[in-house]
């Protein structure tokens, strides 16, 4: 039987639900990955573009995430990438789930993809996990507990010169706001080391709260894009601001996360005050 509606859960044992349930979809993700390479068609349709791929694999991995949670939590929220419908729950928590971070990148064999599993409440993220299947890694954290890379502690790294900070960034689907984006990024080459576009937001987050790189910036994002890597920046002493940019012909909102000085200098490059 299921915790009542008023059950207080540790943030531990919701991140250690996360870990199960995206480690869980990373594996029947694997599968699919093996009858991809084999030839299978995974039936894919679009999104809100033409080139916003959605698969059988997408939804099949959904299905399972969600199933494990409330299985553990019957009366929790849900927000699925895929479903994009709120299940409301009665608890206060609801679970924002990205089934397959970088769709295109698995539907091409290339291995940056990712399942992303969050926790959050009216404060924001609780708890959550990023996996990472072709390579095994399991990044997870959860609100005042830190952030980790299996048992290993994370912690964002710090630049003593921004203009040496290696920058993640990411493009929209829609054409006229990767275009009027990607103009504007050019000016980010001039102004630090280099840029890094991976495909799975989620991932970047995680691997600047690792110290792969210094910094991220990307618009037009979903909270299931952001809502365990901001955790996990945050909870590796960075520092996270949201904020919105005219892009498209629409105000977008937007994410920028790093260590500090490479934060407040994406910011001021951007035209924000840090």
């Amino acid at each position: 039987m299921g915790p009542s509606t008023r059950a207080v859960v540790a943030p531990d044992d919701l991140r250690a639900l996360a870990v199960e349930a995206a480690t869980g979809a990373g594996e029947l993700l694997q599968r699919f990955a093996r009858d991809l390479a084999e030839g299978a068609d995974l039936d894919v349709d679009h999104k809100a573009s033409a080139t916003d791929p959605v698969s059988a694999a997408d939804a099949a991995a959904e299905r399972a995430i969600v199933e494990t949670l409330l299985t553990a939590l019957p009366d929790d929220g849900i927000l699925g990438e895929e479903a994009q419908v709120p299940r409301e729950g009665s608890t206060g928590r609801t679970w924002v789930i990205d089934p397959l971070d970088g769709t295109v990148n698995f539907l091409y064999g290339w291995p940056l993809w990712c399942v992303s599993v969050a926790c959050v409440d009216a404060d924001g993220t609780i708890a959550g996990a990023i996996v990472h299947p072709p390579s095994g890694e399991v990044f997870h954290g959860a609100r005042g507990q830190g952030a980790w890379l299996g048992e290993r502690a994370l912690r964002v790294r710090e630049v003593d010169d921004p203009a040496h900070g290696l920058v993640c960034t990411g493009f929209a689907y829609d054409r006229a706001v990767r275009t009027d984006w990607g103009q504007e990024a050019v000016g980010l080459l001039s102004r630090f080391r280099d840029l890094r576009r991976g495909g799975a937001a989620a991932l970047d987050l995680a691997w600047v709260a690792a110290g792969r790189a210094d910094a991220y910036v990307e618009f037009a994002l979903h909270p299931w894009d952001w809502a365990v890597g901001r955790l996990l920046v945050i909870e590796a002493g960075g520092v996270v601001t949201e904020l919105h940019r005219e892009l498209g012909g629409a105000r977008q909102p937007g994410l920028v996360a790093g260590g500090r000085r490479m934060h407040d200098a994406l910011l001021e490059h951007l035209g924000y005050r840090p």
